[in-house]
């Protein structure tokens, strides 16, 4: 990733959301040609000059304070993650420039495994940090069958969400899970540019889907550690579910995130239901699935 180009797409986004009236600034009327803030205004709330803040917007962050980032962080009313993700960028761009380098692959603990796997009424799946499932307990790979299917290896989240198009009936808020997907990519690369494994698969999905490309130039970045899904599911119907995303100490690249249902409700009783299934052992007396939930669309223009 260029950081000078990433500093300068990322604080252009930035000053072209917030009104002149959001910031708080008094305008005198007239057409304004830019939306949003003008370089200027910017750096009048920041308290810089005008050649300063525009030093900085071309990506020129070297020697730049802690004390003048804060103070864009207020100016430009940066949440978090987008103050984490300009700090991010700030030491990419002064420090060291990195080697593009492999990271160590993610790996599961036996402990880990251990742990999830007892947590036999949660759906839990543990992911790396770009989405690889690293692990599931039997209902997690039951919730997401898709991500699981028994005759290949797991299936990276974001290439299921843009380049599975089963994914669009599963999520049926898909455009709010995929953005959030790529937000959260936009915040690890700010933070590790280096990451080669990141950046091959930024390519491959820029280059295979229009949604993915468009969305990642818009340089949106958010966490989602907390929140709600609404999910399609193939087996038990429509359910409603909380997640929470959870590290621990000990593998800190690992993300562990469970699912519940709210007590009573109709996506408590599916949830039940997709227990009951799993915990069912299948006979020659039971009915089959006609189709596995798993499987790949066919395609309709091959017998």
């Amino acid at each position: 990733m260029d950081t000078r180009h990433e500093v300068q797409e990322f604080l252009t986004a930035l000053r072209g959301r917030i009104s002149p009236e959001k910031a708080g600034l008094t305008t005198f009327g007239g057409e304004r040609r830019v939306p949003g803030l003008r370089r200027e205004e910017v750096a009048q709330l920041a308290g810089v000059s005008t050649a300063y803040y525009t030093r900085m917007e071309r990506g020129d962050l070297g020697g730049v304070s802690d004390s003048v980032l804060y103070a864009l962080v207020n100016a430009l009313q940066l949440n978090d993650a987008e103050s984490e993700h300009l700090f991010d960028l700030a030491r990419n761009a002064t420090g060291t420039r990195r080697p593009s380098r492999s990271k160590p692959v993610a790996r599961l603990s036996r402990q880990l495994a251990q742990l999830i796997e007892t947590m036999r009424d949660v759906p839990a799946v543990a992911l790396s940090k770009l989405g690889d499932p690293l692990g599931s307990n039997t209902l997690g790979r039951a919730l997401f069958p898709h991500l699981f299917p028994t005759d290949a290896p797991p299936v990276n989240t974001a290439r299921y969400l843009f380049l599975d198009p089963r994914s669009r009936d599963f999520y049926p808020d898909w455009d709010t899970v995929a953005r959030e997907s790529v937000s959260a990519m936009r915040l690890l690369a700010g933070h590790d540019p280096s990451d080669r494994q990141l950046a091959a698969l930024v390519g491959e999905l820029a280059t295979r889907s229009t949604e993915f490309r468009t969305w990642w130039g818009s340089h949106t970045v958010r966490t989602h550690t907390t929140g709600t899904k609404r999910i399609n599911h193939p087996i038990v119907g429509d359910m409603t579910l909380s997640y929470q995303t959870l590290t621990t100490q000990s593998a800190p690249d690992i993300r562990l995130a469970t699912y519940l249902a709210e007590i009573g409700s109709p996506s408590a009783d599916a949830l039940d239901l997709l227990r009951s299934w799993v915990a069912t052992p299948l006979t020659a007396e039971q009915p089959r699935l006609t189709t596995d939930p798993s499987a790949p669309p066919k395609d309709p223009n091959r017998a």
